[in-house]
């Protein structure tokens, strides 16, 4: 475990500094799309001073909107990877003018597993439950779920975007086909991704009710195979987490599948890659 989370804080921290924001197309949408389904809980808080909790906030996409949208709530905000805590604070003292530098910013930032994190704080604590992008990273999910919904107060809300299943079709199919065609058993390269339904299902068993999912296809373009890899890359992911088979080595297999994704899946800009965006909400009965 102490492994994995080293490796993807590293993961993070280096894409932090060099290049996430220039590339982080489909998860800006993501927020924008998780900050707006929130409007109705505004209205529900009234005169009250919400407390959110934010897991994962990255360079602070959805942050800046959380800000934006609940200017009086209490936010805490988590994220793994202090460049990216980093940058999530540069970010909003920019959009925070009040926050001088030497001033205490509007948001309460932590360096801190979110996983771990959970499972200590005191129960009870938010109103609302916030993270874009972030959970498909989760090592143990059901456990931390149950985690969360102990955090929340009655009638409190969690809320995310994840990937689903169908994200980088294209790139697994065109690995498929290089397997099969030297008769070798395919294997996944890269995060396995909840569907809308396991999700729901996880939910449902740590507790939470009301339980509301949607999904959408998003595609994108890119100049090539190698643009789209690199892009994968800059936002901390891999499309490489299986072991290279015998006899066939790395430079064969990426090889090989460069040739079949080119040529399965052409596009205007070039090649096109798919993304599933799922967006789920649960509540805690009050």
């Amino acid at each position: 475990m102490e492994h994995r989370l080293h490796a993807i804080r590293r993961r993070f921290d280096r894409t932090a500094k060099e290049s996430y924001d220039a590339h982080a197309r489909v998860q800006r949408v993501m927020a924008d799309k998780l900050g707006g389904s929130l409007a109705h809980r505004k209205q529900r808080a009234g005169e009250t001073r919400p407390h959110l909790l934010e897991i994962g906030c990255g360079t602070g996409l959805l942050t800046e909107i959380l800000l934006r949208d609940w200017p009086d709530a209490v936010i805490t905000s988590l994220d793994i990877a202090p460049a990216m805590l980093e940058a999530a604070e540069r970010r909003i003292r920019t959009k925070a003018p009040s926050a001088a530098a030497n001033q205490r910013l509007p948001v309460s930032f932590h360096l801190a597993d979110a996983e771990a994190w959970a499972a200590q704080a005191e129960p009870l604590s938010f109103d609302l439950i916030v993270s874009n992008a972030c959970f498909q990273w989760l090592g143990i999910p059901q456990e931390t779920l149950r985690h969360l919904r102990r955090l929340l107060r009655p009638g409190g809300l969690l809320a995310f975007t994840t990937f689903g299943p169908e994200t980088f079709r294209e790139l697994h199919e065109s690995f498929a086909a290089v397997y099969r065609s030297r008769g070798l058993e395919p294997q996944r390269h890269g995060l396995p991704f909840l569907s809308a339904g396991e999700w729901r299902t996880q939910l449902q068993y740590a507790g939470f009710a009301e339980v509301r999912e949607e999904s959408a296809i998003r595609t994108e373009g890119y100049a090539s195979v190698s643009e789209f890899l690199h892009s994968v890359k800059a936002t901390g992911a891999s499309a490489s987490a299986a072991d290279a088979p015998r006899g066939l080595g790395w430079r064969s297999l990426f090889a090989g599948m460069f040739r079949e994704y080119e040529k399965r899946f052409p596009a205007p800009e070039g090649i096109s890659a798919t993304y599933q965006l799922l967006l789920l909400q649960a509540e805690v009965p009050s």
